[in-house]
């Protein structure tokens, strides 16, 4: 039997596939951060009442599949993992104490996807996420 979770007066599974990049895709940002950026992610979900179901830091990109009370839009909660995460980079590994916010390092937007009855295939789509990209780029040597 599925697990839901409980709100006073609501049974939910709410769950999403969320990507998101760093500013023009810099593959080095992720690379020297990647180990503190998961501790972090996890922390902050936690302040909207959600949670890291999955999730994987590519060189360039995140992948998750987050699960978001009701209380939340998702709008809400992508926003904030984007902004906070980006102050305390900035305040931790560019030693920027006052008056930053974080807009030089994400780009705008991410992308969304419910996942509904499909969360083990989704899951292990961002699991295995790193595998398909680097089999995909050798696709690509071979046939170009």
């Amino acid at each position: 039997m599925k697990e839901y979770q409980s709100l006073s007066h609501t049974r939910w599974d709410c769950k999403h596939h969320i990507v998101f990049i760093p500013k023009r895709r810099k593959k080095e940002v992720f690379g020297a951060l990647r180990r503190h950026l998961g501790e972090m992610f996890h922390e902050l979900a936690l302040h909207k009442e959600s949670k890291i179901v999955e999730g994987h830091m590519m060189g360039d990109h995140v992948h998750m599949c987050l699960s978001i009370s009701p209380k939340y839009a998702v709008s809400n909660v992508v926003g904030y993992l984007k902004g906070k995460s980006t102050i305390q980079i900035a305040r931790k590994f560019g030693r920027r104490q006052k008056n930053f916010t974080g807009e030089h390092f994400r780009a705008r937007g991410y992308f969304v996807s419910t996942v509904g009855l499909d969360e083990n295939m989704v899951r292990a789509y961002i699991r295995n996420q790193e595998e398909e990209d680097e089999r995909y780029d050798q696709m690509k040597l071979v046939m170009g």
